[in-house]
Parts: structure tokens; C-alpha cells; sequence
């Protein structure tokens, strides 16, 4: 990665942590692992399992121009409150499946339950966004698995690199 530092929102989808009932564990650790990335940690949130909600706040920062990637955690499994992947997509121009399929891929040599992950990632405008899991242990193995990749993806989505192939 550039010495540009990419600004990261963290958006953890919790119906207790909203209400002040549960401590989000999992959005700081997004916060920590980013940071020590070399990301800035722009701004964090946390709202209850609510579709529009969600869908609203992940449209605000992408139009707002002041944020490239957005980390969300919680919300991806088969509860019926889950919604993140369907207000993730509500705001999507373009899939970038690549990155979700890495993530159950990866997981999947740690748990089989990583198959019950319906995580996306997408591009909104000129930010992408990742559905991370919910708890703070595979947030860690996942985040840590595709964070080296993050930046040059970063980099042309942005427009601060238009190469793709590698040399040499």
C-alpha cells in the first residue's frame, strides 16, 4: 500500500449493542486491526438489524466522498433480524464477490460453518464495502487473511493506480 492512508468506517449491526445492552467487541478490533494496517479509522457506528437503516448509513458515507472502505461486522448469518448483505447490496453498483468467496474459502479451513456466512462485498460510488462476520475472533482470521490484498485494490478503485498486472 501507498503511504496514502485509505479512511475506514466500521459498522457493527447489533440490536443489543444499539440499545447499550452488549459490548461491540468486534467493531474496535476492526478499528485496531485496520490502524495497525496503516488505515486511518474514520468513523464507527452501531445500529440495530435494521435494512433501511443500515442501507441509508453505508449510502451516506459513499456519497460523502470521505471514505474508501467500509468494514461492517454482525448481521450475515440466518437469523431473520440478519440483514447486512441485503442492505449491502441494496447499495451496490458493482459486486466485488471475489473478496467474500476468499473469506468463507479461508474460514472454511478453520470451521465448516464458515458455509453459513452470506457476507458480500460490493463498490458503492468510489468506496467498497465488506461484510466482515460477527464475532471477534473470525473478524481477526478474516480481516488478517485479506487486509494485505485490501490496499491495491484500494489503489485502483480510487484511481491512485490504474495498473493491474504485475511486472515481472
Amino acid at each position: 500500500m501507498s503511504d496514502f492512508h485509505y479512511r475506514v468506517a466500521v459498522l457493527t449491526a447489533s440490536d443489543k449493542g444499539s440499545r447499550g445492552e452488549r459490548t461491540d467487541q468486534s467493531g474496535p478490533l476492526i478499528r485496531e486491526l485496520v490502524e495497525q494496517a496503516g488505515y486511518t479509522a474514520a468513523d464507527y457506528l452501531i445500529l440495530p438489524d435494521e435494512q433501511q437503516q443500515i442501507s441509508e448509513q453505508l449510502l451516506r458515507w459513499c456519497e460523502s466522498g470521505e471514505i474508501d472502505l467500509i468494514l461492517t461486522t454482525g448481521g450475515t448469518g440466518f437469523s431473520p433480524r440478519d440483514c447486512m448483505p441485503e442492505a449491502t447490496l441494496a447499495v451496490a453498483d458493482r459486486l466485488a464477490p471475489g473478496i467474500a468467496e476468499a473469506m468463507r474459502a479461508y474460514s472454511l479451513q478453520i470451521t465448516p460453518r464458515a458455509m453459513l456466512s452470506r457476507a458480500a462485498s460490493v463498490i458503492c460510488r468510489s468506496t467498497l464495502i465488506i461484510n466482515l462476520p460477527g464475532s471477534p475472533k473470525a473478524v481477526r482470521e478474516t480481516l488478517e487473511y485479506i487486509l494485505p490484498a485490501l490496499g491495491h485494490g484500494l489503489d485502483i478503485l480510487t484511481g491512485r493506480d490504474g495498473e493491474c498486472a504485475r511486472q515481472g
